[in-house]
């Protein structure tokens, strides 16, 4: 699971300068994970969507194709990262679990360095194709999290976080709907229910218990790390677990909408696509007008979604 990196320079700079001892040996997949989205994104998405989705995809306006692209690429990334979460999960050595701030196996840098990979393509989107501060924020903290994680410094916690992807599933199903002319139809409320089921287990049960020992992990190495890596983390984490909830009443009431009336309905459809040209950067969520659906309903730790 793991290389050597190309260049003994590289590798002395990433461990003695940047202190990420467990990098070195994972920086090919992380490489390739990059160059993946990317081609992904710039390429295939692109091509099966002007063939499969002509009128869908075709007639959007330049930034409206670019968010559908986008809208694939995280869609992908959710199909891949949450299986290999769960396989590093189920398979992860007994000091990894017993060190949950340190604790580090070779499983853990493969995973991590796909993540890394997915979170610098979306870094770079959002500044290449700029709408809001908002969205490069999130791709640089999204990175730097995950980069930090190869000191290691809690990949544990990483790791499980990346399981919150679950709900960018649905969620990415729940745009594409819209999109195709499906907003307030059955298949959009059968995939509403999963979307709320998986964000409230995923994200809310089993993130809350996560976030909970999380907090207990940094308070118990406190004196072992910076001062201001107490605070970070644990701001960021009291933040991000206030977000999720708010998301959460956000998408009930997103939801709860499109099933109101055709009037509504059309509403909805007519407002998304005017915003869409103007609004949407669309990394893994939003959908025009109700892209306050879930921006940026990002794991902090874990993928993001904008």
């Amino acid at each position: 699971m793991t290389s050597q990196t190309p260049s003994p320079a590289l590798d002395r700079f990433i461990k003695d300068t940047l202190g990420l001892t467990k990098l070195p040996a994972h920086l090919p997949i992380f490489t390739l994970s990059f160059l993946g989205f990317l081609f992904v994104h710039q390429i295939a998405a692109p091509w099966a969507s002007r063939r499969w989705f002509p009128v869908a995809y075709g007639g959007g306006t330049k930034r409206a194709r670019n968010a559908w692209s986008i809208h694939v690429v995280s869609q992908i990334h959710a199909l891949l990262i949450v299986p290999l979460a769960l396989y590093v999960r189920a398979h992860e050595s007994a000091a990894r679990r017993e060190d949950r701030a340190f604790g580090w196996d070779g499983r853990v840098g493969m995973l991590h360095a796909i993540a890394c990979g997915y979170f610098l393509w979306d870094t770079l989107d959002a500044i290449v194709n700029f709408t809001d501060l908002g969205f490069v924020a999130h791709g640089i903290a999204c990175l730097a999290i995950y980069v930090m994680s190869y000191k290691p410094f809690v990949a544990y916690y990483g790791t499980r976080c990346l399981l919150w992807e679950s709900s960018t599933f649905f969620l990415n199903i729940h745009w594409f709907l819209d999109k195709t002319g499906r907003t307030g139809s059955r298949a959009q409320f059968i995939n509403g229910i999963l979307l709320l089921s998986a964000f409230f287990s995923v994200r809310l049960v089993y993130g809350g218990k996560v976030s909970y020992e999380f907090m207990k992990t940094l308070a118990q190495v406190r004196n072992e790390i910076p001062f201001s890596y107490v605070v970070t983390y644990m701001a960021g984490n009291v933040v991000l677990q206030g977000l999720n909830w708010f998301w959460f009443y956000k998408m009930i009431s997103s939801l709860r909408r499109r099933f109101r009336g055709p009037g509504e309905r059309d509403k909805l459809i007519n407002g998304g696509a005017r915003a869409e040209g103007d609004t949407e950067h669309g990394n893994g969520n939003g959908s025009g007008a109700e892209g306050g659906i879930a921006t940026g309903v990002a794991t902090g730790y874990g993928t993001h979604a904008n």
